[in-house]
């Protein structure tokens, strides 16, 4: 994909502000530069080379050159896209990678936005805050547990479904009777093509739905009911088990590092 009109291609850096209405997202595409995905608000969606991310806002996801990706959000967000021209990429991964925000990558995320296309006079300025996002993005963690997903056939239509309802609790061998195939032959693709099983596919799945439902505002019920838990107790201990906090801490350290990064 070009640089759309008035924007400048990256050298070294490009920071584009840009908004994502609910339901929606941006058809494939690939660029000749690496890009940082990254939602200042609100929880984005990226799929890559058959893989599905969930991010909210203290996470990014690193593209380099060239990746085919997909960019969408169930309830809207407001997001960063750092252009990063290939040369500047050195000691970056060579594949998809998603990462943790620190405090500090925030705020220079946040402060090259506003800096962007402005004059001359601030131009050793701006070079300044390139170069520590750059070397942030060196120093920033890879984070384990990204969504597998399909590339295509029945598996793809298979998780489209339950993307889209995440409380369907078909078993097995009913969805293997779906998509055109045994119960025990589903079992046995899944585990190939997506390396877990499909149960375990599907909780991983919950808890990425919940991070997205949750970031847009949804409160820890409405979303445990969303999502097929039987109650708002299993909800909280599967996301507590998963994340690691429950959604009612993850929330509210969402909250504060947002009102840090639009302050």
């Amino acid at each position: 994909m070009a640089t759309p009109p008035g924007v400048r291609p990256p050298s070294p850096l490009t920071v584009r502000a840009q908004s994502i209405p609910p339901r929606h997202d941006f058809p494939e595409h690939a660029h000749a530069w690496h890009q940082v995905v990254y939602a200042i608000s609100g929880v984005l969606t990226v799929a890559v080379e058959a893989r599905s991310f969930a991010i909210s806002p203290e996470q990014a996801v690193w593209l380099p050159t060239g990746s085919r990706h997909r960019v969408g959000s169930l309830l809207g967000a407001e997001f960063r896209s750092l252009w990063i021209a290939d040369e500047a990429g050195t000691g970056l991964p060579a594949a998809p990678t998603v990462f943790g925000v620190s405090p500090l990558l925030q705020a220079l995320i946040v402060e090259a936005a506003e800096i962007e296309g402005r004059g001359d006079d601030d131009a050793r300025y701006a070079g300044r805050v390139t170069d520590l996002i750059l070397d942030q993005l060196r120093r920033a963690q890879p984070l384990p547990g990204a969504l597998p997903w399909p590339r295509e056939g029945p598996l793809a239509a298979l998780c489209q479904a339950l993307y889209a309802d995440p409380a369907d609790d078909r078993s097995t061998e009913e969805w293997g009777r779906e998509i055109g195939m045994s119960g025990r032959t589903l079992t046995r693709r899944f585990e190939a093509e997506l390396g877990m099983s499909l149960r375990s596919w599907r909780r991983r799945l919950r808890v990425f739905k919940a991070i997205e439902l949750l970031g847009g505002g949804l409160g820890v019920t409405q979303t445990a009911m969303e999502l097929g838990y039987g109650s708002t107790s299993a909800f909280i201990y599967a996301f507590r088990t998963d994340i690691g906090r429950s959604p009612q801490n993850y929330m509210r350290g969402q909250h504060g590092q947002g009102a840090r990064a639009i302050r």
